[in-house]
């Protein structure tokens, strides 16, 4: 083979190199553009998902089922939503109730499940933390 044969070659294996280059950009940007629109009402679903559910959570204690006294929950939001604290009204608190809300399908995350075993296994304690007057 001539030194212009190999040359020749070797520019076709370019432009076609170049040209599937081209062509992959093409369909490449076309699928991420197509999935786009799709991807953004997933989100959108799943944040009026979300927003409802906090939504929902802080109205809770004034819902007509609610099992708990509103005046005597307290939201906390994390780990845990409420903390009721049972007989609060007549200024003689004589139980304390975490209570965890969930809409819909939602079950416990990890931390609220360690949460709720921490509480069923009684490993709940009083601390006092005094601040020194040097503060």
């Amino acid at each position: 083979m001539e030194f212009l044969e190999l040359v020749g070659i070797a520019a076709l294996f370019l432009i076609i190199l170049f040209i599937g280059y081209v062509i992959g950009k093409f369909v490449a940007k076309k699928q991420l553009n197509d999935r786009i629109p799709g991807e953004r009402e997933d989100a959108i679903k799943k944040s009026r998902a979300v927003l409802s559910g906090q939504f929902s959570e802080q109205i809770a204690p004034y819902l007509p089922d609610f099992p708990y006294k509103p005046t005597e929950a307290r939201f906390i939001g994390k780990p845990v939503d409420f903390i009721v604290f049972k007989g609060m009204d007549e200024k003689k608190i004589d139980e304390i109730v975490f209570v965890e809300v969930k809409t819909g399908q939602s079950n416990l995350n990890n931390v609220e499940r360690s949460l709720r075993n921490a509480v069923q296994g009684k490993k709940v304690k009083w601390d006092e933390y005094k601040i020194k007057k040097n503060y």
